[in-house]
């Protein structure tokens, strides 16, 4: 990156790289359109190359491997990250994956673009104490969080700017954090999809977890057996937290609806653009960049009326938000849509356009300037 005719030089911090989500992605964008290095832990460079990215490659370096399974790879992170300290070797740091936020402690200046606020310790503590521990882990669990919001507030303060990706998570940084971050919206580079006439297929893509509520999908389709969903749903193989749902859906799951682990960034835009409209049933999200995604591709969205899907302007000319999200309503607006899903095409371009990468790297390079005038 130039300023005043200077080279400035970046790196960005992000936990872990070896299951690519949204995340991942906005981590690989800033990478490329910022010149940036990557510091990481676990790396999938086969993924990542496949997402599209092989040029990033040679710029990210791992910090070295840490367990699958949380909480030890949350840990594992928080610790790695802790302890690095890139003396005079960069200008500029980005904290991306915020379990790297304790990198902040000794590389500075530095920005904390934010997904979720450390959610395990925070927003999402007492759902996945309830759902996800069996009763004798939950005392065991409630130490760790504990012990883990003492050192993310510590951290937290040698944040030097804070920014996050949507009122819904800038709300979760004042409450637990006591900050007030600058909202900048994930970036879709909306010029790399298009739209097709579609093959009769509803599309959904999601990493397999309980709060990403796919089991929903998958039971509303059994009750449309004349209609096709396609799940495209990520997960690290190996990995506790991801393997007993995915056997949960797969043991429920009908003859219409297929799920696929993961495809490489050409098939999944070629999905987007030949679907006939996409669900996404997600719990309270960050922000949702796959709903701007289908957007991107002219695709209407069915989406819950609730956290960030209510930022990317969801409505009646783009897809519809529903209130209470359950089986038979999903059901209800899957055919409310169904009847004419190519009148949303042009609106839903439109929308799309709101969040295109330029918009989103001009937005950060405008931070950062700020802060190392």
């Amino acid at each position: 990156m130039e300023k005043d005719n200077l080279k400035i030089k970046i790196a960005i911090f992000h936990n872990f790289m070896d299951n690519i989500g949204g995340a991942e992605i906005v981590t690989l964008i800033l990478a490329r359109e910022l010149s940036a290095d990557i510091y990481t832990t676990n790396i999938n460079e086969e993924m990542i190359i496949k997402m599209g990215f092989n040029d990033v490659i040679p710029k990210i370096y791992s910090l070295g491997k840490i367990p699958k399974n949380a909480p030890w790879r949350h840990q594992f992170a928080f610790w790695k990250f802790r302890k690095l300290n890139l003396g005079n070797k960069y200008d500029f740091y980005i904290i991306a994956g915020d379990w790297a936020m304790s990198g902040a402690v000794n590389n500075k200046p530095n920005l904390w673009y934010i997904h979720s606020p450390l959610n395990e310790l925070w927003h999402w503590r007492k759902y996945a104490r309830e759902n996800l521990m069996q009763k004798w882990k939950r005392p065991l669990f409630d130490i760790w969080v504990y012990l883990n919001q003492k050192l993310s507030l510590s951290y937290s303060k040698h944040v030097s700017i804070w920014v996050c990706n949507s009122k819904n998570t800038e709300n979760r940084v004042r409450k637990y954090y006591n900050k007030e971050a600058t909202i900048i919206n994930p970036p879709i580079d909306t010029s790399l999809y298009e739209y097709r006439p579609h093959k009769n297929y509803w599309l959904s893509v999601n990493r397999l977890l309980n709060h990403k509520r796919v089991d929903l999908q998958i039971k509303a389709f059994k009750e449309l057996p004349n209609e096709k969903l396609i799940i495209v749903g990520s997960y690290e193989k190996g990995a506790n937290q991801f393997e007993a749902y995915r056997k949960y859906i797969e043991s429920i799951k009908p003859e219409n609806v297929e799920i696929i682990n993961w495809v490489d960034d050409k098939k999944l835009k070629e999905l987007y653009s030949e679907c006939k409209g996409f669900i996404t049933t997600a719990r309270d999200e960050d922000f949702g960049m796959t709903v701007v995604e289908a957007m991107a591709s002219g695709k209407p969205v069915i989406a819950p009326n609730e956290g960030g899907y209510k930022e990317s302007i969801i409505n009646n000319e783009t897809g519809l938000l529903i209130d209470n999200i359950e089986v038979e309503i999903l059901i209800e607006a899957i055919r409310k849509i169904n009847i004419n899903p190519e009148k949303f095409k042009n609106a839903c371009l439109t929308q799309a356009k709101k969040f295109d990468t330029k918009i989103f790297i001009g937005k950060i390079k405008k931070e950062i300037a700020h802060n190392l005038t």
